[in-house]
């Protein structure tokens, strides 16, 4: 998994700021029952070894204006039509980037080959997406979606397994 060996203390430490990332390190140490010298030096491992990616802000969709959140399943062709040296996933992968509806983006197995998860305003501007970006671009042979009707579980604290390497 990483270089860094975890131990109890490190795993107190993620599950904090899994909660809250905006904890200054003096409440980080009091949560962890640590002084806030060494906890900052674990946190810095932790950043360091990559454990810990970023920290973010993370937006309510609909007090911004996005109400419909659709999950996107796109098959490719599989050859043909990329420039020399681009295969149509090359290309499709570039496009995603820019695109500002799709959050999020994976690699499949199955009869699909991407899952999208795309954020949008309302159906006026998921039709606009699929129109203008997605069914355009030249590597998309199919698409299939789903729109979400409520949230029932959503969160960004990943399981911390009860054994981490190294703990």
């Amino acid at each position: 998994m990483i270089d860094a060996a975890l131990d109890k203390i490190d795993r107190k430490i993620l599950e904090v700021l899994q909660g809250n990332g905006r904890l200054t390190n003096l409440e980080v140490a009091e949560r962890v029952n640590l002084s806030p010298s060494p906890c900052l030096r674990r946190i810095r491992r932790l950043e360091e070894t990559g454990v810990i990616r970023q920290y973010a802000a993370l937006l309510e969709p609909r007090k911004i204006g996005l109400g419909l959140l659709a999950y996107v399943n796109v098959r490719l062709e599989k050859q043909g039509g990329a420039p020399k040296g681009k295969t149509p996933a090359d290309l499709f992968r570039a496009a995603i980037e820019i695109w500002p509806e799709v959050v999020a983006c994976y690699a499949m197995t199955g009869e699909m080959d991407f899952l999208l998860k795309v954020y949008v305003e309302d159906m006026e501007h998921f039709s606009r997406f699929m129109k203008d970006q997605l069914l355009s671009h030249p590597s998309v042979i199919d698409v299939r979606s789903s729109f979400a009707l409520e949230s029932i579980k959503e969160t960004t604290a990943l399981p911390l397994p009860a054994s981490l390497p190294g703990g």
